[in-house]
């Protein structure tokens, strides 16, 4: 259900851009566990499969955008130099297989009450500034329930993963619930890929 507070930009026209958002941890790398943080390039490990996943998006013509909580920076475990260079080397590695990433990141922890922590919508109004949009044609993948409730907030299609920090049965339990499954980014990237042809 989409939230009623939250105001949508709908474009009159269909944008020609088509538009993928992707949580990061868990989706695109190893989900690094409850409690733990991604902090240098040494702990970051791709899925098997994401780079080509991306590639695939980047080749179909979609913008594929991250929006992640990284709220390791808010509570001083990592510095905003070691995520910066996580995401320089990230992007690096997508590039080199073919792909383009954009990447919008909230620093902040949950007690900050910022606007752009998911499940909250700033990141992906942060990550569209200035672009005609329809959110209910973009799909958001994530692993978590606060990803399927961010998207659900913005109006976006979710798709929950099962290869990050929740396993698909544990889903259906929640209040809100994504509007498909996909055991991981590549199988995610098929039904997108399907819904838009």
């Amino acid at each position: 259900m989409v939230n009623p507070n939250v105001k949508i930009p709908i474009s009159k026209k269909m944008n020609t851009q088509k538009i993928v958002f992707l949580d990061r941890d868990g989706v695109i790398n190893r989900y690094p566990g409850d409690k733990n943080y991604v902090t240098k390039w040494q702990e970051f490990y791709f899925l098997p499969n994401s780079l080509e996943a991306i590639c695939r998006l980047t080749q179909q013509n979609y913008a594929v955008k991250i929006i992640s909580n990284q709220a390791g920076i808010g509570k001083g475990i990592y510095t905003q130099e070691s995520l910066d260079e996580i995401t320089r080397r990230m992007l690096a590695e997508v590039e080199k297989q073919g792909g383009r990433m954009e990447v919008y990141y909230c620093p902040h922890r949950q007690e900050d009450n910022c606007d752009c922590r998911k499940p909250k919508t700033g990141l992906f109004l942060k990550a569209v500034k200035g672009e005609k949009i329809n959110f209910r044609d973009t799909y958001f993948v994530g692993d978590a329930d606060t990803d399927i409730e961010a998207g659900k907030n913005i109006g976006c299609k979710t798709i929950l993963i099962g290869c990050g920090r929740t396993k698909l049965e544990d889903s259906r339990k929640w209040d809100i619930k994504p509007d498909y499954f996909a055991k991981d980014l590549c199988e995610a990237s098929r039904i997108i890929l399907d819904d838009g042809k």
